[in-house]
């Protein structure tokens, strides 16, 4: 099948529509007679081989976004599209389209692969079912092909293994390759690098970044450390989710350098930096009132965050803040009252970090 891929850039009035969209989508969950709003209003896009990350802490709706990305739950109100055509009005040849074209990696491939089923088996089943290997040595050919992709060479070597004979970073790359069976134009990654150890983490992060490169594959990386985001997707956008909502959004350069939420520089705060000369000065923005996350069941009035908010005010207990344009910063969104303000955005701007990250160097490390 031909594969034109083109930049496509949300929201800037390109010609064809985003690769995967979600607009005003909501999942509401009916626990014991309670609502609990998992994800509210949330609006994002990813084009042809971009990268999005979703960054936030357990429970911020990362996860339960992606599952709506990838069609595997369907959202309370709101829309989710796939090349503009709305996932709940597709034609059962369209969903199947679809269905080769977004692939999920699950977090944990201890539970995501069959322990009954060898390496070929698990790769097979895909490509038999949608016809792209009826023959043994197409299968095998075909699967040969996928291991060598993850890095699993000689790929005769792991062929007939089952997963409990691999290693976790193993483990993980066969989950890779059972998300490439399809040739897909979309791959959902939920935390697929968090239980594996920092070497291996980093080669499987290198492998994912060539395949974005020499094959244009489009990523919605989900992370809750935002290091793992700078060295993925420095050369795409960053969204950040405090309890189902994106509190901010831009390009992943703007976002590290420039944090505009005070969350996001709580989470950038956490993060450890072994260079000294990069190592920011303490901010006062950045410290959080309490360590304690709010119940969904049990949400704030206003904005969420207000309880843990170093810059928290009456007016924030008001109102659910939007995603506007964070001021004096381009392309960059923030929900914050205190900062979109005109009043707010000028004291913001006398607590700005003083210092920035690096760029990664050549192959995305930072």
């Amino acid at each position: 099948m031909p594969d034109s891929r083109a930049d496509i850039v949300p929201g800037a009035g390109t010609e064809a529509p985003p690769l995967i969209e979600l607009d005003g989508a909501c999942q509401v969950f009916h626990v014991k007679g309670k609502d609990l709003p998992a994800v509210s209003d949330v609006s994002l896009a990813v084009g042809e081989g971009e990268v999005l990350c979703l960054v936030g802490e357990s429970g911020s709706g990362k996860t339960t976004t992606a599952r709506l990305a990838a069609g595997l739950a369907a959202p309370t109100s709101g829309a989710v599209r796939y090349r503009g055509q709305d996932l709940q009005a597709m034609s059962r040849q369209d969903r199947r389209s679809y269905r080769r074209d977004v692939q999920y990696i699950h977090q944990d491939p201890y539970a995501s692969l069959n322990p009954i089923r060898s390496v070929r088996s698990t790769l097979s089943i895909p490509l038999r079912r949608h016809g792209l290997a009826r023959t043994r040595a197409e299968v095998d050919a075909t699967v040969d092909e996928l291991l060598t992709r993850v890095d699993l060479t000689p790929p005769e070597s792991y062929r007939e293994k089952f997963p409990h004979q691999l290693s976790g970073g193993q483990r993980q790359r066969i989950s890779v390759a059972r998300g490439l069976t399809l040739n897909p134009k979309l791959l959902i990654a939920d935390e697929s690098t968090s239980m594996l150890d920092v070497s291996i983490r980093v080669s499987l992060l290198n492998m994912l970044t060539r395949l974005r490169k020499e094959e244009g594959v489009a990523f919605i990386y989900i992370t809750h450390d935002l290091a793992l985001a700078k060295y993925f997707a420095w050369e795409g956008r960053t969204a950040v989710m405090y309890l189902g909502r994106i509190v901010e959004a831009g390009p992943t350069p703007q976002v590290i350098n420039n944090p505009q939420h005070p969350y996001t520089k709580a989470l950038l705060e956490a993060v450890p930096e072994p260079d000294p000369d990069l190592v920011r000065e303490p901010d006062p923005a950045a410290g959080l009132r309490s360590a304690e996350i709010p119940s969904l069941a049990h949400l704030p009035e206003g904005c969420s965050f207000h309880p843990r908010c170093p810059l928290a005010e009456d007016r924030c207990r008001q109102a659910v803040p939007q995603l506007l344009t964070a001021p004096g910063a381009a392309a960059q969104e923030v929900a914050c009252t205190v900062i979109t303000d005109d009043a707010g955005a000028g004291r913001e701007g006398n607590s700005a970090a003083s210092g920035s990250v690096a760029a990664p160097a050549a192959g995305g490390a930072p």
